[in-house]
């Protein structure tokens, strides 16, 4: 990569890829992080714009109402005029720069204009949609070649560039872009010039995307069935025997939770694990935080708890976010693991275990149930009167704990770790989904998530909107909080993990 040039002014030329984000590649994610200036399509996934610098100028240059917000010749000249103000810039375009992307346009401007680039190739929108439909584009048993071909031709043609007598014999794999307007003509074409009218074909849109939609018919039905359903652009059309082996081989849409909308209602720095785990099964994942997890508003009771350590017998912990901002201020302070000394350590869930496990502790007391009251249990066991504990919480904690250990004769100090509280307002996207009823399952991982959004919306309206909506509860105490607030609980998993509400939620749509 060519650093030096950059302190001129550089413009990388990146392939997006045709949708899923994670089909960027290692380069093109790296050129994104480094640019201070993006210009992005309307294919181009805003995951992909995570990846930029917080001060990157971002500008979007895609379509608006259906119509492109710029012209290709006011693209041109913005990248010439942020590459000659010293800028590194990174041209963000849909699947690849050279296949219908106009990324040949783009690089003459800038050698006319005298400005370094580099290309990025992405992942094309006819391989993309076509793996994720389950359509080889070639197969030794059906054909050994393929075609990229423009559904729609310039305006300024008078005479179609298409060579359709020669596209239409043989047998090798035809795949148009950006057709869907002229499907009909596309297929009459095919037709007239002798490809036989049985011919499969299949329309791909928003390939590779948790929406992705796939029809399938033949050259002499499929204009037909695509205007009956209203199918819509941005599709490609692949023509050709292989089709026939989607049936066989589709996998990306025979996911159990393929097309499934499902509402996550963790803290935002929280939701991606759950997120990922049910994007893997197929889920569009609309995340829609209900809690803001942030520090306390003061330090000073933790802090004295933290300088007096050796005091203490019992160290416990509740949440994932209970270790976090502990040894956060624990290091703060100047001190490290060593300081818990010999102070015993108890744990409620695998979750909060594994975090502890990060700081090189192993918990002396881990409940085989995932809350409060076996842990207390467990200490009734041990037999604690005239102990000591510290208990690191959240603000809004309940008292279980502290009142389940006083009564067993245990001194627990409680300082508060850190706040959780409402955020100003629910995801738009969230709720228009909620309001269009397009939400298929709704998670709560917590208490605090179900009362925060009755608390956003009104309990009246959270009762209206999650109607017909199912709610999957990650455990006991959570699922009383749905019923106390007149929702019903679908589904609730044996073990309060996240892996387990995910293979509950699985489960229930798969046995559908």
């Amino acid at each position: 990569m060519t650093v030096k040039s950059e302190k001129n002014g550089y413009v990388y030329l990146i392939g997006a890829g045709p949708g899923d984000p994670g089909l960027i590649t290692l380069k093109g994610r790296e050129c994104i992080a480094r640019a201070e200036v993006i210009l992005y399509d309307y294919l181009a996934h805003k995951e992909l714009l995570s990846f930029a610098r917080p001060d990157a100028e971002l500008i979007y240059a895609g379509k608006v109402g259906g119509a492109h917000n710029r012209e290709q010749w006011q693209i041109n000249e913005m990248l010439v005029e942020k590459a000659q103000q010293g800028k590194v810039v990174a041209r963000l375009k849909g699947g690849d720069p050279f296949i219908f992307g106009r990324g040949g346009e783009e690089c003459e401007a800038l050698v006319e204009a005298g400005i370094p680039f580099e290309i990025v190739p992405g992942v094309t929108a006819a391989v993309g949609a076509a793996a994720y439909a389950g359509i080889p584009l070639t197969h030794r048993d059906f054909t050994t070649s393929v075609t990229f071909v423009t559904g729609h031709e310039s305006s300024g043609k008078e005479v179609s560039g298409i060579n359709w007598p020669q596209l239409s014999l043989g047998n090798g794999t035809l795949v148009f872009y950006m057709g869907m307007k002229n499907l009909a003509q596309i297929t009459a074409n095919l037709i007239v010039h002798g490809r036989p009218s049985q011919t499969p074909v299949a329309l791909v849109r928003w390939g590779t995307r948790p929406e992705q939609d796939v029809l399938t018919g033949t050259l002499a039905d499929i204009a037909g069935k695509a205007h009956q359903v209203g199918f819509k652009a941005p599709a490609v059309i692949i023509v050709g025997d292989v089709v026939r082996l989607r049936d066989k081989l589709r996998w990306f849409d025979a996911r159990p939770l393929f097309g499934k909308r499902i509402l996550v209602t963790r803290a935002t720095d929280q939701a991606g694990v759950f997120s990922h785990l049910l994007e893997g099964y197929g889920a569009q994942v609309l995340e829609c935080p209900t809690i803001v997890v942030t520090p306390p508003e003061s330090f000073a009771a933790l802090d004295e708890a933290l300088h007096a350590l050796n005091d203490y017998d019992w160290l416990i912990f509740t949440s994932v976010n209970g270790v976090k901002y502990f040894f956060e201020r624990l290091f703060e302070l100047g001190f490290d693991s060593r300081a818990l000394g010999s102070c015993r350590v108890a744990a409620v869930g695998s979750k909060t275990s594994e975090a502890l496990a990060n700081h090189g502790i192993r918990p002396d007391l881990l409940p085989s149930g995932f809350h409060a009251e076996g842990l207390v249990e467990k200490f009734a066991e041990q037999g604690v009167a005239g102990q000591k504990a510290l208990y690191p919480k959240a603000d809004r904690a309940r008292d279980v704990l502290p009142r389940g250990l006083a009564a067993l004769g245990m001194e627990v100090v409680v300082p508060v770790a850190y706040r959780t509280a409402i955020p100003d307002s629910l995801s738009a996207e969230a709720l228009e989904a909620l309001e269009e009823r397009r939400v298929d399952c709704v998670t709560f991982t917590s208490s605090s998530t179900v009362s925060n959004l009755a608390t956003l919306l009104g309990e009246n309206r959270l009762i209206h909107l999650l109607r017909g909506v199912a709610v999957a509860s990650i455990g006991p105490v959570t699922s009383a909080t749905c019923r106390e607030l007149g929702l019903r609980v679908d589904l609730e998993p044996e073990k309060s993990t996240i892996e387990a509400l995910t293979d509950a939620i699985v489960t229930q749509y798969s046995s559908h």
